[in-house]
């Protein structure tokens, strides 16, 4: 998957999204500028090739998701389902957010799976999360305007504290639930981070009619 990832970052193949698009903290400020064309994501990985899709779909992936949410679930091929590239020169950094606040579903019960294709630390920009913070409630003013957790805040600050840094080694894989707060940092050594991301719901939460989240067919696993 990573040599494959490699190919397509090097060739441009589409569909893609740029640094420059997400105008996050420390992204080129178009894409005209300077790095403007520094990609942030492989999109639609499991139309984009077989074997990221075989990988998502695995019995060895859905047994661990079937223990988290039970015996028939559904892979959403509207959020994630990327090839995260995190690049030295023109990476940016994620502020801290919750994906539930950007998706539309019945309920709020979605599990992310992550996974390293090489090694994930502080210095390359890994995943920072807030245990437990998936079981708190927060109110709309402790999120900005664009519905990022607000470090500004002195209560904010304090739920913060309690971040840890999601290290990984080649081939780990992360679950996390939709509610967590996690943010990453910026890529400072000179090799690309990769890692792939798909995201899986129980077929009885569905997605709202009309929104993003039911924009694309979505894929169920087998039992």
């Amino acid at each position: 998957m990573k040599a494959l990832a490699m190919r397509d970052l090097a060739a441009g193949t589409q569909p893609l999204e740029y640094e420059a698009q997400v105008r996050y903290p420390g992204a080129p400020v178009s894409l005209d500028a300077p790095g403007g064309r520094t990609v942030r994501r492989l999109m639609q990985a499991c139309a984009r090739n077989r074997l990221y899709r075989d990988w998502a779909t695995s019995q060895e992936l859905a047994g661990r998701l079937h223990q988290l949410m039970g015996p028939s679930l559904q892979l959403s091929q509207a959020h994630h389902n990327c090839v995260m590239t995190k690049n030295p020169a023109f990476s940016s950094a994620t502020g801290w957010h919750q994906d539930i606040r950007y998706w539309s579903f019945e309920k709020p019960e979605l599990v992310s799976a992550w996974l390293a294709l090489g090694p994930e630390h502080e210095e390359n920009g890994c995943l920072w999360l807030v245990p437990g913070s998936h079981k708190m409630d927060f109110n709309r003013g402790q999120y900005d305007e664009d519905l990022f957790f607000r470090a500004d805040l002195a209560e904010n600050r304090k739920i913060l504290q309690t971040k840890i840094a999601a290290e990984l080694d080649e081939g780990d894989v992360l679950f996390f639930h939709c509610r967590v707060l996690h943010a990453a940092g910026q890529n400072r050594t000179a090799l690309t981070k990769f890692a792939t991301v798909f995201t899986y719901h129980s077929a009885d939460n569905h997605a709202l009619p009309g929104t993003r989240s039911a924009s694309v067919p979505e894929i169920a696993l087998e039992a």
